[in-house]
């Protein structure tokens, strides 16, 4: 069944995999991002996806976004747009703290605002976020990034019970760290936050609290979220998929 799927964070990363992925199954997707170049590029290497630029920080942006798409409105939203500062809180810049929970937190949120009004006329939604092992355990340095996942998934069971009456689901998906640009980045601030060489980073810090001591794949990831997009996940909702390599296990 071919639905419409709005995926934001989408010209990179995590959003770019689910894009190719429900390109290639034959879905209509609206790949979202907030720089027009990136989308522009993402349209030339994937044929037929369409695209919209907006920042999901921006309420009104936001709502003139879903408003272009009301002839095939979204009957699934994967929230996934997110970035990363690495910083302790007595030096972290007040203006990317509450960035990071006005992309992640509040974006993720209002976009679910605009979405479901026609997915409760339709009676039929799926609402993913992509949250993080940071939304269920905490690490030092990312205050706001662990704020946000924490809050995105107390959001998700809040929206779950509203929308108990209707064929919508809406979960967080959790893993443990996904070899992204995201993480790259973070590699490189956590050597320079803790002393590290990147090598010790990977070694030390992300792979060793997960006993199975490896990268969750892209291919990992796509293939849980269409689980969450199947009927035999229909009565999956305000749940926390973890995939951590048993981190949480311990």
């Amino acid at each position: 069944m071919s639905r419409t799927i709005l995926i934001t964070g989408a010209a990179s990363g995590i959003g770019l995999a689910l894009t190719q992925r429900f390109v290639a199954t034959g879905q209509r997707v609206i790949a979202c991002d907030l720089h027009r170049e990136s989308l522009d590029r993402l349209q030339q290497s994937i044929a037929g996806v369409r695209t919209l630029a907006f920042d999901v920080a921006d309420a009104k942006q936001i709502e003139a976004a879903i408003a272009s798409v009301a002839d095939d409105p979204p009957a699934v939203l994967i929230n996934n747009a997110g970035l990363q500062h690495v910083s302790p809180l007595e030096q972290f810049p007040p203006e990317k703290w509450q960035q990071l929970i006005a992309v992640m937190l509040t974006g993720a949120a209002l976009l679910t605002r605009a979405v479901l009004p026609a997915m409760r006329a339709r009676n039929y939604g799926r609402i993913v976020n992509i949250g993080s092992i940071h939304g269920l355990i905490a690490s030092p340095f990312k205050s706001a990034y662990v704020a946000a996942k924490h809050g995105l998934i107390g959001f998700s069971k809040s929206i779950a019970l509203e929308t108990g009456n209707n064929d919508i689901t809406i979960n967080t998906v959790c893993p443990s760290y996904v070899k992204t640009p995201l993480v790259d980045a973070q590699i490189a601030s956590l050597a320079a936050t803790h002393g590290m060489s990147p090598a010790q980073v990977v070694d030390e810090i992300m792979l060793k609290p997960m006993p199975k001591r490896q990268f969750i794949s892209l291919e990992e990831l796509t293939g849980t979220v269409e689980f969450l997009l199947s009927d035999a996940a229909r009565n999956i909702t305000g749940q926390s998929i973890t995939i951590d390599g048993g981190w949480t296990a311990q």
